[in-house]
């Protein structure tokens, strides 16, 4: 990133919504080496081996929590020492779990959670929020004060279980808000009041996700299923308080 972190090649293992957003961002300051054997090849940008990506400075991994472990046990050997694996998953426990394991003690390891989307950073990165979660990784504050200088980001430090915990309130009741509006379309579109409009800007937001998304932040985050059944729980209270006596 900065020089005195000697990261000048990127591998991003990954090129779908959010992996072109990172193309768009880190292209342009780092040599950029893709590999998505999934995606037909861009020819804007410069496609390798996952041999190639692999041995890059850092390595990005952009993929399902579910292809985590598959894509690590295949880039292990081929990770340098000294280079930085990370990953940019909704959920944290679960891939720093993987990345500690799979790969060698050589390897600096950190969990990323950028907190936007293609939808959210259409119009740029700055002001935008990205949590930094490190299971080994001595360069995190480097890292953050490049993040913080280069791309106008606000990055938080936290552990993966912090994050999770978090993480279980913030996206797991977002999306599955979202799931449910989306599922009782047609919603009203003319006679709409502000707060109705704001609600359905966040709907919006994450409409398009990759299904993956959605299953990661309420299936892999291993706290979304309790507050998942706690709002539900409210949400029948308040139904029950709407009865008629």
């Amino acid at each position: 990133m900065k020089p005195h972190l000697t990261i000048r090649t990127i591998g991003l293992f990954g090129f779908g919504a959010f992996g072109q957003l990172l193309a768009r961002h880190l292209g342009p300051r780092f040599s950029l080496v893709i590999h998505d054997p999934f995606q037909p090849p861009d020819p804007r940008w410069r496609f390798g081996t996952l041999e190639e990506a692999a041995a890059c400075d850092l390595v990005i991994l952009a993929v399902p929590v579910a292809r985590m472990a598959g894509v690590l046990g295949l880039i292990a050997p081929h990770v340098r020492a000294g280079a930085i694996v990370a990953d940019v998953g909704s959920v944290k426990l679960a891939p720093a779990r993987l990345m500690a394991a799979a790969l060698p003690a050589h390897v600096e390891v950190l969990g990323t959670h950028p907190l936007f989307g293609p939808q959210s950073a259409a119009a740029g990165l700055s002001g935008h929020k990205i949590t930094l979660c490190p299971v080994r990784c001595p360069s995190v504050r480097r890292i953050a004060a490049f993040l913080r200088s280069a791309f106008g980001l606000r990055v938080f430090l936290a552990t993966a279980e912090e994050h999770d915990r978090e993480a279980a309130v913030v996206q797991g009741l977002t999306h599955l808000i979202a799931k449910v509006l989306v599922r009782m379309e047609p919603l009203p579109r003319r006679l709409t009041t502000a707060s109705f409009e704001h609600l359905m800007r966040g709907v919006e937001m994450v409409r398009h996700d990759a299904p993956g998304v959605f299953e990661a932040i309420e299936r892999d985050n291993p706290f979304a299923a309790g507050v998942r059944d706690r709002f539900l729980a409210e949400v029948e209270a308040v139904r029950r308080q709407l009865e008629p006596e």
